[in-house]
C-alpha cells in the first residue's frame, strides 16, 4: 500500500528565498525546521518584537529585518506567520505579483477573509493559505486513495480529538473571541472540503471550559452532505487526563473500504507522536509506511507547491480565494453556535 499511494511533494526547480512575517512559536518549531528540511534559504525574519526576531534569527543562521528591508528582498516568497488581523496590512505592502503563504486562519472572521481576499487580487498577489494539513503525508495518500475509487463511495467522515493542548504557547490568543474552530477546527474543516468539497451547511456548538478563560476549547459539529454522507467532529482540548485515553483520529468510511489517520502532533503537542495511517479494502487494515508527518514535512509539502506554482510548474493548490470558503465554513460554524439549538417539546 505504501509504495502505490502518493505521499510528497516535489520541490521546485529553482528554489527562491523565504522572508518570514513572524518569529513566533510556530515558526520555531514548525516553518524554520520545514524551510531547512526544504532546502530553503530563509533571508530574514521580522517581527514587532525586534529582540525576539533577533534572538530567532541567530540561532537559525539568518538575520533579522525591518518590515521595509523584509518588503525589500529581491524575488522572495514571503511567508506571514503573523496574527489574523496583521495579515491585510502586511499583504498591502508586498510587492506586486509577489508570492506569499498565508498563516491560517484568513483574518479573524469572514469579512477580514474579504479584505485579504481583496487585497491580494488587487495587488495580483499568488497567495496560498497555509492550511498545510492537506499536505501531509498521511493526508496526500488519504485524498490518492479516495480520488482513486479505493474506497468506493465516501459515506462517514469522523474527526474524533480529546487532547490537552498547551493554549499558553500563543499568547496572541489572549483575549481573542473566537478560538477553537478558528485556530484549530479549522484545519479539519478543511481537510475535509479538500477530501469531498464543500458541504450545504453546518450544525455546530462550540463553548469554553470553567478551569480557563480561553474562549472556546471544546467543539461539536455535523456537516450537512446530504443523504449518504454522515460527518461529524468530536473535539475536546480539556481532556487532560493523560494517555492511553487521549486521540486525535479521522475515520473515512466508503461502501468499499475505510481508512484510518492518527494526527500524532497534537498528542503532547509540539513533541508529538508518530502519524498513522492504515487502510482497509477488504483484506484487513494495511498500514501505510508514512514518508514523514503532518509537522513537518506537510509545511514542506506547503511551500514546495507554492514555489512550483511561482515557477509555472504546477497549479497552486488552497489559494486564498478556496481559503475564503474556508472561512465560510468556520463563520457559518459560528453563526450556528450562537443560535439557539431546536427546543424540546413540553409536556401537556
Amino acid at each position: 500500500m505504501s509504495t502505490e499511494l502518493r505521499q510528497g511533494w516535489a520541490p521546485p526547480a529553482r528554489r527562491r528565498p523565504i522572508v518570514i512575517f513572524g518569529a513566533g512559536s510556530i515558526v520555531r518549531d514548525a516553518h524554520l525546521p520545514a524551510w531547512a528540511a526544504g532546502g530553503y534559504e530563509v533571508a530574514g525574519i521580522t517581527d514587532p518584537d525586534r529582540a525576539k526576531a533577533q534572538a530567532l534569527a541567530a540561532a537559525h543562521g539568518t538575520r533579522a529585518l525591518s518590515p521595509e528591508q523584509a518588503v525589500a528582498v529581491e524575488g522572495a516568497v514571503f511567508d506571514l506567520a503573523t496574527p489574523p488581523d496583521a495579515h491585510a496590512g502586511i499583504l498591502a505592502t508586498l510587492p506586486r505579483g509577489a508570492p506569499v503563504l498565508v498563516q491560517k486562519p484568513m483574518g479573524s472572521d469572514l469579512p477580514g477573509a474579504s479584505a485579504i481576499l481583496q487585497t491580494c487580487r488587487e495587488r495580483e498577489l499568488l497567495a496560498a493559505m497555509n492550511f498545510q494539513l492537506r499536505f501531509a503525508p498521511m493526508a496526500v495518500a488519504l485524498k490518492d486513495a479516495i480520488d482513486r475509487g479505493l474506497l468506493g463511495q465516501v459515506v462517514d467522515i469522523e474527526m474524533h480529538a480529546v487532547l490537552a493542548t498547551p493554549w499558553g504557547l500563543w499568547k496572541f490568543l489572549e483575549g481573542l473571541p473566537r478560538i477553537e474552530i478558528a485556530m484549530h477546527s479549522i484545519h479539519y474543516l478543511d481537510l475535509i472540503r479538500h477530501l469531498v468539497g464543500d458541504p450545504r451547511g453546518i450544525h455546530a456548538q462550540s463553548l469554553g471550559h470553567p478551569s480557563h478563560a480561553v474562549a472556546q476549547t471544546r467543539t461539536a459539529a455535523m456537516l450537512d452532505y446530504g443523504p449518504d454522507l454522515r460527518c461529524v467532529l468530536s473535539v475536546n482540548h480539556d481532556w487532560d487526563f493523560g494517555r492511553p485515553h487521549q486521540a486525535c483520529e479521522l475515520r473515512v468510511a466508503g461502501t468499499q473500504g475505510a481508512a484510518y489517520m492518527k494526527l500524532g502532533v497534537n498528542l503532547d503537542y509540539p513533541k508529538g507522536e508518530p502519524d498513522v495511517l492504515e487502510i482497509n479494502t477488504g483484506d484487513g487494515w494495511q498500514p501505510v509506511a508514512l514518508t514523514g508527518s503532518w509537522f513537518t514535512e506537510s509545511f514542506t509539502a506547503r511551500m514546495h507547491n507554492l514555489q512550483r506554482a511561482a515557477g509555472g510548474e504546477e497549479p497552486l493548490i488552497a489559494p486564498v480565494a478556496d481559503g475564503w470558503k474556508t472561512m465560510a465554513l468556520v463563520e457559518a460554524a459560528y453563526a450556528s453556535s450562537a443560535a439557539p439549538m431546536h427546543p424540546i417539546e413540553e409536556a401537556p
